[in-house]
């Protein structure tokens, strides 16, 4: 079992990696979690892999659970609302640990239900999607949609560890394991060339889940996001840089009602932003021709057919990095560097939608 620390202003607390649960049970004792109530929080789809598993490993603890329906239209206030009312039912006070057993939505929401339930109770994160092993559990962020627009409502608040267990990439939708493969190139492009390069040389086992390489490029990506997190916890500054490719693909994603996975959407997002980096003279061409070659690889869409240049720009103004109305983007200022543009000229921006978009109106 492989681990890594983060260190925030805040928190201080492992990355465990491993390849099945047998080690999840230790893991729970020695963040001190032993006599207290636990509740693992998992959706429809995950319930049925591994809720049981989960909860025969945890025997020694008083455990509850809630499942609610998967989906990104079910990130919002009103499934927190249902989770307030099981916390309540089932009596968990302070003391209490929430478990977020599955993917991003599960992570991020039950990671805001507790930032949220008496003010503040721990949570683990047990990921089970690449998505959420290489990016979204770890770091601190939670939240929920809201009128439609993606984390809009949401707190900074760190689990107690994080347990990924590799194995569960194998019941995984090959959609699924192709979305986390976007925010796993992503980190490779904004910060770390040696990933980048392990891509380029062993993409087919990548692609086919060998434990070896993904536990690789899981532990790669965690250490690079933890570097990140240990100087900017709440995203003043160094921490806009893991949003490479998202405030297209945040727009992307809204308009197509989040019917295009995240995942997608940062990689037609990073096509973008790498046409956009080509044309502010930091990166070439050639540098967003490879980039685009590889997401196709890993089967994923590097196109936003059927949506307008201007509907996707002014889309983009409701992303969180925008201030004062005017929008910063996160570029490459070199492979494995990236850095947040304030001043992109709007013709700039506009031709690298256009590059993405179906319609170019």
């Amino acid at each position: 079992m492989k681990e890594l620390k983060i260190k925030t202003p805040t928190a201080e607390y492992p990355i465990y990696i491993t390849q099945g649960f047998d080690k999840l049970a230790e893991s729970f004792k020695k963040a001190g979690f032993e006599g207290r109530k636990l509740c693992i929080i998992t959706d429809s789809f995950v319930a049925p892999l591994y809720l049981e598993t989960v909860k025969s490993l945890l025997s020694e603890w008083d455990v509850s659970h809630y499942v609610f329906k998967a989906g990104e239209e079910n990130k919002n206030l009103d499934t927190i609302s249902d989770f307030y009312r099981h916390f309540i039912d089932e009596k968990l006070d302070r003391k209490s640990v929430l478990v977020a057993l599955g993917g991003g939505v599960t992570g991020d929401m039950t990671g805001f239900a507790a930032a949220t339930y008496m003010r503040g109770i721990p949570f683990v994160q047990i990921p089970t999607t690449l998505l959420a092993q290489v990016d979204s559990s770890v770091g601190g962020k939670t939240g929920v949609d809201f009128m439609g627009n993606k984390n809009m409502v949401g707190a900074f608040y760190q689990p107690s560890f994080v347990y990924i267990n590799s194995e569960t990439l194998s019941t995984l939708p090959k959609e699924q394991v192709a979305s986390g493969m976007a925010e796993a190139v992503k980190t490779a492009y904004i910060s770390d060339k040696e990933l980048l390069s392990y891509f380029n040389e062993n993409a087919p086992a990548i692609k086919a889940l060998e434990p070896e390489k993904i536990q690789h490029v899981i532990y790669s990506c965690c250490k690079a996001k933890a570097y990140v997190v240990n100087q900017d916890e709440k995203e003043s500054g160094l921490r806009e840089i893991l949003n490479f490719g998202h405030t297209f693909g945040h727009a992307i994603e809204k308009m197509s009602g989040f019917k295009l996975l995240h995942g997608e959407c940062v990689a037609i997002g990073m096509a973008a932003a790498l046409h956009l980096s080509a044309a502010m003279e930091k990166t070439t061409q050639k540098d967003m021709e490879e980039a685009e070659k590889l997401l196709e690889f890993f089967d994923l869409p590097i196109r936003a057919e059927n949506f307008g240049t201007d509907d996707i720009y002014k889309q983009m103004f409701y992303d969180k990095k925008t201030k004062n109305g005017k929008l910063n983007i996160v570029l490459l200022e070199d492979i494995g560097r990236a850095y947040t543009e304030k001043n992109a000229p709007e013709d700039k921006v506009k031709a690298a939608i256009e590059h993405i978009a179906g319609d170019k109106k």
